[in-house]
């Protein structure tokens, strides 16, 4: 995904805070399940848990009336939409944009939402369960108390698949416990642009490196889908070539060649089905010109057909209503994106008057039969691979996996092992019992190192979520005694005598697509060039590390600083930078990018152009 804010940002995003607020159910509560519907059920092929999963399928597909199946490709926002809508348009999925959470949002909170819902679909003839679906993208960041990890890049600089498949584990565990069993993730573009708002989504720039870390598909899916009960569908994402629009624009337009397009932006997704992925998100973007939800030979040729794709295509939020330029789903947009192979239709608000169109279409044979029931039998073979007709309600005795210590500590070794080393004059590792002084505009934030996609879309500064900043890292490993903390210095003299190193926290503030883009560069802010400039001034040795979710303009910074360290977007787990630069732990990441010397310009490693730093660099230390 994913989101609600579009060219109408600010009336969608309005009212999306309006109906936050609302309940999804009624003051009665959500239907009950009719127990004689359910005595009539009960003996049915379809939910006999003995027989092959084609067999269940094929005999409730022959159940269906039109309206069943065009329920079943129909997804919902959550914030609209009730259990009495559920059960009475026969809805096959019901989603969380980001920051769309229940009241309170708790375990509970979520089990309870997600429970309600639930009920709907079983209240109905057929009883067929929803599947609830969230951005899980970097833990289950819309949950307040989940463990948070480093986004995808920094995840890319750790070269470590079995890492990001145990990180995709504790996830699924996470997202399991609030009832919800789909996330839309991972992502797999392959980022050629670093102003692209998008970049820390990526796990970088090579084909390879990405198709590697679709390990975390198998984390989340378990060895195959639904073999153990805390397995959730993943979703490869956003196909395809998102990552390498023309100027890094967000939904822009992918210019390549077919062979380029495949070479660079197709291997991925290669891996991710033959790890299983369930389903695939199409993207916003365009392939020369043409919108990829409307692109059959992609889509049905290339991704059905080819690559033998055989979960469902979801399209990402309200993509579907791009296709011919003017807002809504109309009538044109719903045949050309369900013709090209999109099998369920994220239309988060609308979902009556698609419903509708789509019926329309299919009685007057716009859409044909055919692909309707190839659409309905890939969306419910998953919900049958994943056990829901077997278990569709919230497992609550998960509740205390979420933000565990055991995840926590997961956290943060991924956060060491992430960290990249790109220049050391012999300041890096901080020698116990130095006096350090830490400032910046990230040593203190922890809603600044988590970044977008926590507990809201874009992310916001501050003490968001619970977690422990890189200032409190430092201080536990080094000592109360031995750090002084100055936000932007000015609260402290910076002079060599007073202290021994210093240790600057700067980089970026959270965001996320569209308000992401930075088409003339991504460089430091005036404040943090401020406070460089007085460390500078001061003679002090100075370690400078960076937050942020790419590459940053720091060319200028390589004269002076003895150390220059990228800590990407860690999360909630700011220990883990610690444990790098005190040594705790020897650095191990490499460039998953490759690091430009200027940002107003895409650089990729054999492109012919000279970065700052190349793809796969990236420093460590000696043995103590």
């Amino acid at each position: 995904m994913t989101q609600p804010t579009r060219p109408c940002a600010l009336l969608v995003a309005v009212a999306v805070a309006f109906l936050a607020g609302c309940t999804a159910a009624t003051p009665d509560g959500p239907p009950e399940p009719d127990p004689s519907t359910s005595a009539q059920r009960a003996g049915l092929p379809y939910l006999d848990a003995s027989l092959p999963t084609a067999a269940r399928v094929a005999d409730l597909l022959g159940r269906m009336d039109l309206a069943d199946k065009v329920g079943q490709m129909t997804q919902a926002e959550r914030s609209v939409v009730s259990p009495e809508a559920v059960a009475e348009l026969r809805l096959g999925s019901v989603l969380s944009g980001g920051g769309s959470v229940p009241e309170p949002n708790t375990v509970e909170g979520w089990a309870d939402l997600v429970d309600g819902l639930q009920q709907g679909a079983l209240s109905t003839p057929l009883g067929i369960p929803i599947l609830y679906g969230v951005d899980a993208v970097h833990g289950h960041n819309n949950l307040a108390g989940a463990t948070v990890f480093p986004h995808n890049i920094g995840l890319g600089a750790t070269r470590d698949p079995d890492l990001v498949e145990a990180i995709g584990r504790a996830t699924a565990v996470e997202v399991a416990a609030t009832g919800v069993d789909w996330t839309f993730a991972p992502c797999l573009c392959v980022v050629r642009d670093d102003r692209w708002g998008r970049s820390y989504e990526s796990f970088g720039e090579d084909p390879a490196i990405v198709g590697a870390m679709t390990s975390v598909v198998t984390g989340l899916q378990t060895e195959s889908l639904g073999s153990e009960p805390t397995s959730i569908l993943a979703t490869a994402k956003h196909y395809v070539g998102d990552g390498g629009t023309t100027g890094g624009t967000d939904q822009g337009d992918t210019e390549l060649s077919e062979a380029e397009l495949r070479a660079i932006h197709l291997a991925p997704y290669l891996a991710a089905i033959e790890r299983g992925v369930g389903s695939v998100m199409v993207s916003f973007s365009s392939w020369n010109g043409d919108k990829l939800h409307g692109d059959a030979y992609l889509i049905t040729d290339v991704l059905k057909g080819e690559l033998g794709f055989d979960g469902f295509v979801v399209s990402d939020w309200a993509g579907v209503d791009q296709l011919d330029g003017a807002e809504g789903a109309s009538r044109q947009d719903v045949v050309q994106a369900v013709n090209a192979g999109v099998d369920m239709v994220m239309v988060p608000y609308e979902y009556e008057s698609f419903i509708a169109t789509l019926t329309s279409v299919v009685e007057d044979g716009d859409v044909p039969r055919e692909r309707i029931d190839d659409a309905v039998r890939r969306i419910l073979t998953a919900k049958v691979e994943l056990g829901l007709f077997e278990a569709p309600m919230t497992d609550r005795s998960l509740a205390g996996e979420v933000g565990s210590s055991e995840h926590r500590a997961l956290a943060r070794r991924a956060v060491a092992e992430s960290l990249v080393v790109l220049q050391n004059s012999g300041a890096l590792p901080i020698v116990e019992g130095a006096r350090v002084l830490v400032t910046g505009s990230n040593a203190d934030d922890v809603g600044n190192q988590s970044g977008g996609w926590t507990l809201t879309w874009q992310g916001a500064s501050g003490d968001i979520v619970p977690g422990t900043t890189i200032l409190e890292g430092l201080q536990e490993a080094l000592g109360d005694d031995r750090v002084t903390y100055a936000p932007d210095a000015e609260d402290a003299e910076i002079t060599a005598g007073d202290h021994d190193v210093a240790v600057a926290v700067v980089g970026e503030t959270p965001y996320a697509e569209f308000e992401g883009d930075r088409p003339g560069g991504v460089r430091l802010s005036p404040a943090d060039l401020a406070l460089l400039d007085r460390l500078h001034a001061a003679g002090l040795p100075t370690v400078v590390v960076v937050v942020s979710g790419r590459p940053m303009d720091v060319t200028a910074l390589l004269d002076w600083t003895d150390a220059l360290v990228a800590a990407w977007l860690p999360g909630t787990e700011g220990a883990g930078v610690a444990d790098v630069l005190t040594g705790a732990v020897r650095p191990s990441g490499t460039l998953p990018v490759s690091w430009p010397r200027s940002t107003d310009r895409p650089v990729n490693d054999g492109d012919g152009s000279s970065p700052l730093f190349g793809l796969g660099a990236g420093l460590t230390y000696e043995e103590r």
